[in-house]
């Protein structure tokens, strides 16, 4: 793909490149649930994986963290980190990333059987957690969405129907408003989505009050007959 503009030949070249994902399963026999993360901006798969860890009732459950694929270091740390697309070629990036969720979790079906499929997100990995459940290839069970808004290449028609979703924000978020919480709740509605919505003391954070609220929303998916 290219495009001319002024006397710059702008060429979008596809390139191979490999991504990283961190997998947690039961040592119990299966067949078991499968928790997909991602990571918010600046994060990385570690980091997101104690997250996922930390909420109540996922001992039973695989847990995969998926890292970004632009890595780069953390001021001062040095410590590698990600994050998922810019505004530059962003249809380009979304496609990229639908198409690596969309391995990831072929890479843990072949070796588990999976019964039911849920996807997370915190922040930026909010946006991914979406675009996973509504335009990947593996229909989900379940979306947590943790202080990140509903992107808008996903609230029109898709090959996926909207699972159950649950949505939270603290009230100290300055990124995600409440306005904005509030608009992705009227969506959810209006698109007639099971949608359940947390706002909780903190900030921009994983608190334990979500955790909670995030553990009872994979309990109810669990006692959910599947689609």
């Amino acid at each position: 793909m290219s495009r001319i503009t002024g006397m710059i030949d702008i060429r979008s070249v596809e390139a191979r490149t490999h991504g990283r994902c961190l997998v947690q399963a039961p040592a119990t026999f299966g067949p078991h649930p499968l928790l997909v993360g991602f990571h918010g901006y600046g994060e990385n798969a570690e980091r997101h994986l104690e997250d996922l860890r930390s909420v109540p009732g996922t001992a039973g459950w695989i847990l995969c963290a998926v890292q970004g694929l632009h890595r780069f270091y953390a001021p001062k740390m040095k410590e590698v980190v990600a994050s998922w697309m810019t505004r530059q070629d962003r249809e380009l990036a979304i496609a990229d990333n639908v198409a690596y969720m969309d391995r990831v979790v072929a890479s843990i079906a072949r070796d588990h059987e999976i019964t039911r499929l849920v996807f997370a997100g915190f922040s930026q990995g909010v946006a991914m957690a979406f675009r996973a459940t509504r335009a990947g290839a593996w229909p989900a069970d379940g979306v947590i969405a943790l202080c990140g808004d509903i992107p808008p290449d996903v609230r029109s028609e898709q090959p996926h129907p909207w699972p159950p979703v649950l949505i939270g924000r603290g009230v100290a978020d300055p990124w995600y408003t409440a306005e904005k919480h509030q608009a992705d709740i009227q969506f959810l509605g209006s698109a007639g989505v099971e949608t359940r919505a947390v706002t909780f003391d903190g900030g921009h954070e994983w608190t334990d009050e979500f955790r909670s609220a995030a553990g009872r929303f994979l309990g109810r998916v669990l006692d959910s007959p599947r689609a």
